[in-house]
């Protein structure tokens, strides 16, 4: 995984696509196997049906933690620190980590939890939920991680697709300034989900919550009963190579968000060699990834990625912002980080806030940067290279999905030339194309296309849980015998990749991907509301904002009370994520004849670019474009 010098790279990715499973064999060959698989690979892109490392027997968790006990037991294996400055942070070696989930294993087995059984987990940023996930994957569960945002209703929906049969909470948490009603939530969303058996609530806030008997019991009570049987180990369950390790569900460009399935060993094999291949991963650095484990990149790049290294990972609860701006500057300094993976989102609102803050902190551990979520603008990269940088640390710039598992294209540090706004190239073993709209390859550079991936890798999705038609259609049905990403892209001179930005009906809010589908439905349920369209235009902080046209001839009282109530609406179906920025009232939306909602002309309004709409004399009522223009926010 160490490579020296961009030709090294270079040398390595032609042997990786020259000869892929040799390739992927000698880096599963670095992992903890019970017994070795019998076949690499075998796939087709038509079902799809993609099964890496096929009779191999194993259990992540042995990989993660056992097989550090002998040299690295005293590693720190998790930093945490808390959302209160105030307040102590933790710090769990190996050895301590390795003995809290064995403990919680044990917990989950008493109260019914066995392999298969899928475990909802919706917690704050506390060791506990790394605790949680590991524990699930150590007894064969299925863990679906919902973030600690996400409404009531977004919650059931997750719980009963899934027909999980145990949650594990908290009574509540804290996300800077605000407290986060956890165990309340829950409830909500349990009246709805039969399926629930147990809910295992862990002690954090000190809210006052409601415990119902048979079903409610706390997380400390629990660990208590296994301290008194002794505290016995909890053997590793062994797993199939193939068998599903979690559900992590996403928006999709329809309104039911889709759980992307991800399997045990290629997962294992792919986010471990993605992390210490693009970091270039030395022992002893302290990384810090400010991700939220509830999405794709805590769970590949906080929790399997970094402990599958004997890495020591830094766990955040709160918010860049809060108590002030120089919150991460503040941890950096005081863990001496080496190494800094956050989100353009979170760089472009430090940005407002000058680099006087900045100053006040000694940033000279760090020697290496990421971003994530989406690609990283010029502007803010200078910042970020020049203010935390000092123009020593290379910025990792990462291309990848929840569908992916891992980084997909992404410059190697200090082994690949950088260019600001480009995920650069790709990691060995990936395989990207460019498309046109007929699915035709494009040859060459200085070209853009559509990004697909011509032949699989051991971290991708292997199917949508209960629906693997879905899957087929939303990601190898577009393009015959590809994997379909849903990103433009363009391939400069150099062969160097830059993300243009989605080519479907899906959103990225601040590295997070919302369906425009799941936006309209939501904004739909509100009584007053006929009819809505939702797009993206771009916004200074988080990337894409979300603009919503939305017809309500009837509205109550006034229209910025409507406007709140439509907010507090989507609040409550999906979650304060998915809020719309701006909301304009119309009397109609631009349709075709045949009833279809013209976007492309919408998303030029919400762009505010107008000179250009096209021919607009097929529409329906072609009068109502000059409307939405005259009102545009």
């Amino acid at each position: 995984m160490k490579i020296s010098s961009f030709t090294e790279y270079q040398h390595i990715y032609q042997q990786s696509v020259e000869q892929p499973e040799q390739f992927w064999a000698d880096v599963a060959d670095q992992y903890y196997w019970r017994k070795k698989w019998d076949k690499t690979l075998e796939w087709n892109f038509k079902e799809p049906n993609i099964k890496w490392f096929q009779g191999g027997k194993l259990n992540i968790t042995e990989s993660c933690l056992d097989r550090h006990l002998e040299t690295n037991a005293d590693t720190p294996a998790i930093i945490w620190e808390p959302n209160d400055p105030t307040e102590a942070h933790r710090v769990l070696t190996y050895k301590q980590l390795h003995d809290k989930v064995c403990q919680f294993a044990n917990v989950l087995k008493n109260n019914g939890a066995k392999k298969g059984d899928r475990i909802c987990i919706y917690m704050p940023m506390v060791p506990e939920l790394a605790i949680a996930v590991l524990a699930s994957a150590r007894i064969g569960a299925v863990h679906s991680v919902v973030f600690g945002g996400f409404s009531a209703q977004s919650i059931a929906d997750r719980i009963k697709d899934a027909e999980c049969n145990i949650v594990i909470t908290a009574d509540g948490g804290f996300r800077g300034a605000k407290d986060l009603p956890l165990k309340s939530v829950i409830d909500d969303a349990l009246v709805q989900c039969p399926s629930v058996k147990r809910v295992i609530v862990l002690t954090r806030s000190h809210t006052p919550v409601s415990m119902i008997k048979g079903r409610d019991v706390w997380w400390e009570d629990e660990v208590k009963k296994v301290e008194t049987q002794g505290n016995p180990a909890c053997p590793a369950e062994e797993m199939d190579a193939e068998d599903m390790l979690f559900i992590l569900y996403t928006s999709g460009s329809t309104g039911k968000p889709k759980g992307v399935v991800h399997t045990c060993g290629g997962y294992m094999v792919y986010t471990g060699y993605t992390f210490a291949t693009a970091f270039q991963y030395e022992p002893g650095e302290v990384y810090f990834c400010t991700a939220d484990i509830g999405w794709i990149t805590g769970h590949s790049y906080i929790v399997y990625g970094p402990l599958s290294q004997g890495a020591t990972a830094l766990m955040f609860e709160g918010v860049p912002t809060w108590p002030d701006a120089g919150r991460l500057w503040d941890i950096v300094q005081k863990f001496k980080v080496n190494i800094l993976y956050t989100a353009p989102t979170a760089i472009r609102s430090l940005m407002g806030f000058g680099t006087d803050i900045v100053n006040k902190y000694d940033l000279s551990s760090l020697t290496k940067l990421g971003s994530v979520g989406e690609p990283l603008n010029e502007e803010a990269w200078h910042w970020f290279d020049e203010n935390i940088g000092h123009g020593h640390c290379p910025i990792v710039d990462t291309w990848w999905q929840t569908e992916t598992g891992g980084f997909m294209i992404s410059p190697i540090a200090n082994v690949t030339p950088l260019k600001p706004g480009y995920a650069s190239l790709p990691l060995p073993g990936v395989q990207p194309i460019l498309v046109d709209e007929n699915g035709q390859e494009i040859q060459g550079n200085n070209v853009s296309g559509n990004l697909c991936i011509k032949f699989p890798w051991p971290g991708m999705l292997r199917t949508t849980y209960g629906d693997h038609e879905r899957c087929r259609q939303t990601y190898f049905s577009t393009y015959p015998d590809l994997y379909f990403t849903g990103d433009g892209c363009l391939r400069d001179e150099d062969g160097y990749y830059r993300i243009t930005g989605r080519v479907d009906d899906v959103l990225n809010v601040s590295g997070h991907r919302i369906g425009t589908a799941e936006v309209e439905n939501a904004i739909n349920m509100h009584s007053s509301v006929v009819e809505s369209a939702v797009v993206g235009y771009p916004h200074e902080i988080k990337g894409q904002g979300v603009y919503a046209f939305v017809i309500s001839p009837e509205k109550h009282e006034s229209e910025e009370l409507t406007r709140k109530d439509i907010l507090m609406t989507v609040s409550r179906i999906i979650g304060p994520i998915a809020k719309p920025d701006k909301i304009q009232f119309v009397t109609g939306l631009p349709k075709t004849r045949s009833g279809k909602i013209m976007r492309r002309i919408l998303r030029k309004i919400a762009e505010g670019d107008t000179s250009n709409l096209g021919d607009t004399s097929t529409l329906l009522d072609p009068s109502v474009v000059d409307e939405i223009k005259d009102g545009a926010l």
